[in-house]
């Protein structure tokens, strides 16, 4: 009831009937404001306004839970972080680092739960918002804070090819861990390639280390591709976390592939399928034949040294001078002038393996063979050697899995 006319109590020292007409005035006031004149308790007379305001003021039957619990540190990169509710269903959860950046995830169960879709970040602070909805459609909202782990041992991968470069149809993706990798699917899970125009890219693994990545057949010319590495936090081996977070985009160049045929000591430059000059060549002597296959330029040398020493030869050369190589394997394979054999380019086969050019000493002139060629060809172009008497090179023996079946890659 309406306790102001209490007030009106000072008005007792007052003479005369103004005071009484006060008094009475405020009564009939009260009686108003308690009753109305209404029995169904509403001023409206609808019989809703009472029971709405009830229901709005009760509390939501749905109780959310976040792991790990408020406060938490040290906590792992995957797996811990686990939303649940019981009694309701989750309408929404956000998760965010301390710089902003969402951490993605999806609501299954029919709103029972919620996961992130990939690892977090290790030594990071992340913050959760999460709010549920009851049967009766009163929400329930839960706030949590925590840091994940510190590792105490790390990795990184040394990849190729650069960011921002132009490569040939030929250059893989090519990244080498560290340290050997006992849980493969997690880091290539954090690795994501993006293609423009679109094409199915697959990774696979060579050995523990080094995982490729690269499309059935050689890239379309000005493919514009997209790596992002996403390995700060997976877990690569026991104890062993990735410390790496970057993006790495590069474009396939003009395509150009060149066919050595051993056995007529010829090579066909083609571009775009079309041959836009022959040149004359020397490729491995009997016993030392040059491998067979498709091989990647992964390195371009206008003059080095090549001493048989490092590749299993001894002393049977030492050349300080090589003029243009381009390497097409791991195991020492170049494509590469020669001047020290003038005649064989085109006649006889003379080298220890490698393909080699017409050129000059010095490689100062641009117009003999080994310089066009070095001078026309970039990293990721593809060099083919076909009727050699040696094997087909290995595909982890440089950048050469294109001599492994698609089928066989993605195993």
């Amino acid at each position: 009831m309406n306790t102001r006319p209490v007030a009106g109590a000072s008005a007792r020292g007052r003479r005369g009937r103004g005071g009484l007409a006060l008094i009475a005035g405020a009564l009939v006031l009260s009686l108003a404001a308690c009753g109305g004149g209404d029995d169904s308790g509403s001023g409206s007379g609808d019989g809703k306004g009472k029971g709405a305001g009830s229901q709005k003021g009760e509390q939501s039957a749905a109780a959310v839970s976040i792991a790990p619990k408020s406060g938490a540190t040290g906590v792992d990169t995957s797996g811990a972080l686990k939303v649940g509710v019981a009694r309701g269903k989750l309408t929404e959860v956000t998760v965010k680092d301390a710089k902003g950046a969402k951490v993605e995830g999806a609501i299954s169960g029919g709103g029972a739960s919620w996961t992130p879709s990939t690892h977090l970040a290790a030594g990071t602070k992340y913050t959760v918002h999460a709010v549920a909805k009851d049967s009766e459609g009163r929400e329930a909202a839960e706030d949590s804070t925590f840091t994940t782990l510190t590792p105490k041992n790390t990795f990184v991968g040394y990849f190729t090819p650069e960011d921002g470069s132009t490569v040939g149809v030929g250059m893989p993706f090519s990244i080498r861990f560290t340290r050997g990798i006992t849980s493969p699917d997690a880091v290539e899970k954090a690795i994501r390639v993006k293609t423009e125009p679109a094409v199915d890219v697959e990774g696979h693994w060579f050995g523990n280390d080094r995982l490729d990545f690269r499309p059935e057949k050689y890239w379309k010319e000005g493919t514009k591709v997209t790596v992002d590495l996403d390995l700060d936090g997976v877990e690569g081996r026991d104890g062993v976390y990735g410390k790496q977070r970057k993006t790495v985009k590069f474009t396939i160049g003009r395509n150009q592939v060149s066919v050595v045929d051993a056995k007529k000591h010829t090579m066909k430059v083609t571009q775009d399928g079309k041959v836009v000059r022959t040149v004359p060549v020397t490729t491995g002597k009997p016993g030392y034949d040059t491998w067979n296959g498709q091989m990647v330029m992964s390195e371009k040398l206008t003059v080095t040294r090549m001493n048989g020493e490092t590749v299993g030869y001894g002393g049977e050369y030492d050349i300080k001078d090589v003029p243009h190589a381009i390497r097409l394997t791991n195991s020492g394979t170049f494509i590469h002038g020669n001047y020290w054999a003038p005649d064989a380019p085109g006649h006889y086969n003379a080298s220890h393996g490698c393909v080699g050019l017409r050129d000059v000493r010095g490689g100062y002139d641009s117009s003999v063979p080994g310089a066009w060629f070095f001078n026309h060809s970039m990293i990721g172009d593809v060099v083919v050697v076909k009727n050699s008497h040696d094997a087909t090179v290995a595909p982890d023996n440089g950048l050469n899995g294109w001599n492994m079946s698609w089928a066989d890659w993605k195993k």
